[in-house]
């Protein structure tokens, strides 16, 4: 387990701000934040690249505070690869072993396994120069693997790569954490990687970690305006609480599962109301009647803002938008469950 305990560190631009969290053995974790949040300090901070002001590091028991990098059997991968572009692959990929002074046998026996994991015993004789991005990262990420770290981190491993490697990557991500086990926290601002990887996730701001959770809990129980902006809650209204289980919001009462008395946050994701000309029925629903303000057509999904008293904003599949066959100034009806309303209070302190 890694046990991050009241971290600070200051940089003068970029800092943490008594930063906990514990980390289980073998678990994929992911950190989300905007740019400046902290994200990579972290990161770099647990690597034993910069010792922290305050807190400690523990990992499996054994505190690593103030032990050097090079002792803390940590792996640690950048967005950028940073191979050697003098050395082969095989030569990159042995790198650390030799620097132990480990057998010869023994580092070529190990680097073949980490090369045969990532997919990439054909390009060991090549440079780097020569390499794709893609076949770069796997690269650097088998560099890393091949030393059998306690935890591996990824500093947005899959950014810089373009969308086809990407997508491939990150299905070879999740298979060599099923295969090998390896503790993985890793920082991206794609929310693809995040369904597809975390076991569970981490937002930062400002230095601070501001919420823990499961993918599902993140994305649809944000705890704060701040996390809700961040994962692409559209639908974010301020309203009363009241004790019959519903919040007003101007002119509208919105039915929840659970209120909170008092000034309250509503967070209703875009995906989660139904949209139809036809009227709805209420079957324990909510249910308002408004027109269509906007159209925007995005990829494959499009977005559809409302005005029925309040503004709402939908999105659509192509094919859910041709069915509703919805158009700027139609009369339309929305409706969500109340489940899908989540309500903290307004002005909630921001933590984890």
């Amino acid at each position: 387990m890694l046990i991050i305990d009241s971290v600070s560190k200051n940089l003068g631009e970029f800092s943490l701000t008594d930063v906990s969290l514990s980390i289980g053995d073998g678990e994929y974790f992911i950190i989300l934040g905007p740019t400046g949040a902290g994200k990579t300090i972290l990161l770099e901070t647990i690597a034993g690249i910069y010792n922290p002001d305050a807190g400690r590091i523990l990992l499996n028991g054994r505190d690593i505070t103030d032990v050097p990098a090079r002792d803390r059997n940590i792996g640690m991968v950048y967005q950028d690869y940073m191979l050697f572009p003098h050395l082969t692959v095989e030569a990159n990929i042995g790198f650390g072993l030799k620097s132990r002074r480990a057998d010869p046998a023994f580092i070529r026996g190990k680097v073949q396994e980490s090369a045969d994991l990532l997919n990439i015993s054909h390009l060991l004789h090549r440079y780097p120069g020569t390499l794709s991005g893609g076949e770069q990262q796997r690269a650097a990420i088998a560099r890393a693997l091949v030393m059998e770290p306690d935890a591996l981190l990824l500093d947005e491993p899959l950014s810089a790569l373009d969308v086809k490697t990407r997508e491939s990557l990150r299905a070879e991500l999740a298979r060599i954490h099923e295969a090998t086990g390896t503790t993985i926290i890793h920082i991206t601002h794609n929310f693809e990687e995040v369904f597809d990887l975390a076991d569970r996730v981490a937002i930062m701001r400002g230095g601070d970690v501001v919420q823990v959770g499961t993918p599902e809990e993140i994305f649809r129980r944000p705890n704060s305006d701040f996390v809700a902006g961040f994962v692409g809650v559209e639908n974010l209204f301020r309203g009363e609480g009241s004790p019959d289980g519903t919040v007003r919001v101007g002119d509208i009462r919105i039915r929840v599962e659970s209120c909170v008395p008092g000034p309250v946050s509503v967070a209703i994701r875009p995906e989660d109301i139904l949209l139809s000309k036809a009227a709805l029925p209420q079957n324990g629903k909510n249910v308002f009647f408004g027109r269509v303000d906007s159209v925007r057509q995005n990829a494959g999904l499009v977005r559809v803002s409302v005005d029925a008293s309040v503004p709402f904003r939908v999105t659509l599949t192509r094919q859910g938008f041709e069915e509703a066959d919805v158009a700027r100034g139609d009369a339309v009806y929305l409706a969500f469950r109340p489940s899908a309303a989540h309500v903290y209070p307004s002005g909630a302190p921001e933590g984890a």
